[in-house]
């Protein structure tokens, strides 16, 4: 018993010391030509790798760098620089016969730069693509064979390891590369992604994961996708892509579920900065591409929603249900959205293009009778500022806008109204005291609406609204004209055609054709929409008082003298 738990010992032991000494036996660098040559076909690219180490116990080769050269139409410097390569090997070949079969590739640390010029072709769209040349040469035919044969070792059934097959596709381009690998992953890594055409910030993506199982360039393979986003955030993508497009890998068709958590819109760069637009967005959908066009639908609850350059966050989360159809070729496409806060529904649906600083939209918003209450809290990421100190309060909101040109200088236009609100905390009547025809105008410490329209124009430049009718029963029906700045400021020519109820009464409603039932006052609204000055438009007053007739001036004195309190003159 004692003799064979000696022998146990030793052969432990001996197999140790094999352990040990094979790393030095065996110089793995000796396939670092075959493993850069592999790649560097395969790829279409220079690969550069650095000097390689074998583990026995994990059963790989590790090269302590890798370098990919970028397409040269993108500039001279690596596509993708990592740390490290492990490169997961049969150990038997290795030891007896040195043929080196590889299983697994493991990519540590790698800052991988993704960049797409003017004309929206990808610096990856390359990859793979001089294969095809290299396979029309005499050179090219020889390294094609080395590879099939390779591939044939590391796929023979002595070698290979049980694994689930890849769906072949039969009508899958004969220039792709016939190069298989077990499993593919990414560790750790940094993609930066930037439009050379512009001069925006680049979007960087870190701790970026990426495992794929089976993957082959001419069959699909099922991969998953985590990384962390630009400006705050998490993206997970999980589905099967592939076959490798031979001509364009950009547009290599894929299926995908996706899970967005904390996107920052505005600090993410997705969105130009200028447009206004923030949030944070957390989103759960699919994203399919046939290698033509990529669809993507799904929900999404935005945080703290800002879509105006002067707006603050909204209090309240804002849910949105979209689909959306992007054209890889023209980089553009339909989309669809309904958007809903509370009970408040509104309809979004047009095009859109990317024109990089920008997008560009042509769309529509269509909402009907939305409840005031729900939509109240929205209005500071609008960049709507009430009165100080006011609020809306009941009622229903219906407007139908046209929405067209890039998204930092998006124009809107159309009607928009407002039926059965009250504007809490704003006693308009008193403000209408600095008209003294308007005097006597009690709207009590909120201001009743029973209709208010107007035709919209909202564009950089500030807020048109044309064909004002506001009808407020305590005073009657006020219509006019005017613009508010982008920085808030008013200029409004209105008038004021009194009710028949008589309610309003003052000094200068007496004059002839003022006040009482059926007047018309005109006035000016000057000042802030946060701190609103209504002046009354002397002119105006004295010029209605002349008639086509020819009779002004008996009208003004009438009008004086009925101020007066004397006896009109016959």
């Amino acid at each position: 018993m004692k003799r064979a738990l000696k022998i146990v010992i030793i052969i432990i032991a001996i197999l140790i010391v094999i352990l040990i000494v094979l790393p030095f036996i065996i110089d793995v660098n000796m396939f670092r030509p075959q493993i850069e040559s592999e790649l560097s076909t395969a790829l279409g690219r220079q690969a550069k790798v650095g000097n390689l180490r074998l583990s026995i116990l994990s059963g790989s080769v590790s090269a302590d760098d890798l370098s990919i050269s970028d397409d040269p139409a993108f500039g001279n410097q690596p596509f993708v620089r990592a740390k490290s390569l492990d490169v997961g090997v049969d150990l038997l070949p290795l030891i007896f016969s040195k043929e080196l079969h590889v299983n697994d590739l493991t990519i540590t640390q790698p800052q991988v730069a993704l960049l797409r010029n003017a004309a929206g072709r990808w610096n990856f769209s390359s990859l793979g693509s001089k294969s095809a040349a290299e396979a029309g040469s005499p050179a090219g035919a020889g390294k094609a064979e080395a590879r099939q044969s390779t591939t044939e070792k590391a796929t023979h059934p002595a070698n290979k390891r049980e694994t689930t097959p890849a769906k072949s596709d039969p009508s899958a381009p004969s220039s792709n590369p016939n190069l298989t690998v077990t499993k593919l992953a990414v560790r750790n890594g940094t993609l930066t992604m930037a439009d050379i055409s512009t001069h925006e910030k680049p979007q960087v993506f870190s701790n970026l994961d990426i495992t794929v199982q089976n993957f082959s360039f001419n069959s699909q393979f099922p991969f998953s996708m985590s990384a962390n986003l630009p400006g705050g955030g998490t993206m997970k993508l999980e589905g099967q892509a592939g076959p490798i497009n031979a001509s364009d890998a950009s547009l290599t068709p894929f299926e995908a579920k996706i899970n967005v958590d904390g996107l920052d819109v505005e600090k993410s760069g997705f969105v130009n900065p200028a447009s206004g637009f923030g949030g944070l967005v957390g989103f759960s959908g699919t994203v399919n591409s046939n290698g033509r066009q990529v669809q993507a639908s799904g929900g999404a609850v935005v945080a703290k929603l800002k879509a105006s350059p002067k707006g603050s966050p909204a209090p309240k989360p804002v849910d949105v249900k979209f689909s959306a159809t992007y054209d890889l070729q023209k980089q553009s496409g339909p989309m669809n959205a309904d958007v809903t806060l509370g009970k408040a529904v509104a309809k979004l649906s047009g095009t859109y293009e990317i024109h990089p600083p920008a997008t560009v939209l042509n769309a529509k918003l269509a909402a009907d009778n939305m409840p005031v209450d729900d939509l109240e809290t929205l209005l500071p990421a609008l960049g709507v500022t009430l009165p100080a100190g006011s609020r809306l309060e009941g009622g229903t909101l219906s407007a139908n806008f046209t929405i067209t040109g890039p998204t930092d200088k998006l124009v809107i236009t159309g009607p928009v109204q407002l039926v059965n609100t009250k504007l809490a905390g704003f006693d308009m009547g008193s403000k209408l005291s600095a008209i003294s025809a308007l005097a006597g105008a009690k709207t009590g410490q909120d201001t009743t609406i029973q209709n208010f329209s107007t035709d919209a124009h909202v564009s950089p430049e500030g807020i048109q609204t044309q064909n004002v009718n506001l009808t407020i029963p305590a005073i009657g029906v006020i219509t006019g004209n005017g613009t508010i700045s982008p920085q808030n400021q008013l200029n409004y020519q209105m008038n004021a055609k009194l009710g028949a109820s008589g309610s309003v009464a003052g000094g200068l409603t007496q004059l002839a054709g003022l006040g009482g039932k059926g007047g018309t006052i005109p006035f000016f609204i000057q000042g802030t929409t946060s701190d609103p000055k209504f002046v009354p438009d002397i002119k105006g007053m004295l010029g209605s008082q002349f008639n086509p007739a020819g009779q002004g001036q008996n009208n003004l004195v009438n009008s004086i003298t009925g101020l007066l309190g004397k006896k009109k003159p016959k």
